[in-house]
């Protein structure tokens, strides 16, 4: 059995994180395994900061399990939670733990790819991710001033420089700035709108 667990635990995280967790169950325990994922997602929603949650699959053994809280000690809580290690016990022969990721930021709210049904369950407000234009309204308003600092910034430097030197520098100034800091930041900041009806 092969786990890759990619969590932020060591890092300051402190807006929604989205855990993706995918399973590999027998094909013909699939009526037993929608059973146990609705079991874990009624004991989930109780706890507070629950934001959602759903499975994806891929191929006939593949779950992709999803489910979000709103900060990393609320998430925390539910992982340690008695409850849940009951649950994950409760199904250590239907199930085989393949791989365990953490999502913070814009990126948590893509889905697996390839998949061939989707099934949500939520509590407060919708699982799924918010619609394209308001992720893409919040992308523009951390690229819009990212673009306008480096341009006025790298300006008295680059003036002289091929066009696709100058990209090539903004670009590899920004990607990291917006995806460790003002990504994060600004969907911290619209989380109640992007996730509003």
């Amino acid at each position: 059995m092969s786990t890759t667990t990619d969590s932020p635990a060591g890092a300051a995280v402190d807006g929604p994180l989205t855990v993706s967790i995918t399973r590999r169950v027998a094909p013909e325990d699939e009526m037993l395994m929608q059973a146990w994922v609705h079991a874990g997602t009624s004991m989930a929603e109780r706890f507070e900061g629950f934001l959602g949650a759903g499975w994806v699959r891929s191929g006939t053994e593949d779950w992709h399990m999803l489910y979000r809280f709103d900060s990393r000690a609320h998430l925390d809580t539910w992982e340690r939670s008695p409850e849940r290690l009951r649950w994950l016990r409760s199904a250590a022969d239907l199930v085989e733990h393949r791989r365990t990721e953490y999502r913070t930021g814009i990126e948590g709210w893509f889905d697996e790819p390839a998949s061939s049904s989707v099934h949500e369950a939520g509590a407060d407000g919708p699982t799924g991710p918010p619609p394209r234009w308001k992720q893409a309204s919040v992308i523009w308003i951390a690229f819009f001033p990212t673009s306008l600092a480096l341009s006025y910034l790298l300006s008295p430097f680059s003036g002289d420089w091929p066009v696709v030197l100058r990209v090539l520098v903004t670009t590899l100034l920004a990607t990291p700035w917006m995806t460790y800091v003002l990504l994060p930041f600004v969907t911290r900041l619209f989380g109640r709108w992007l996730t509003a009806d």
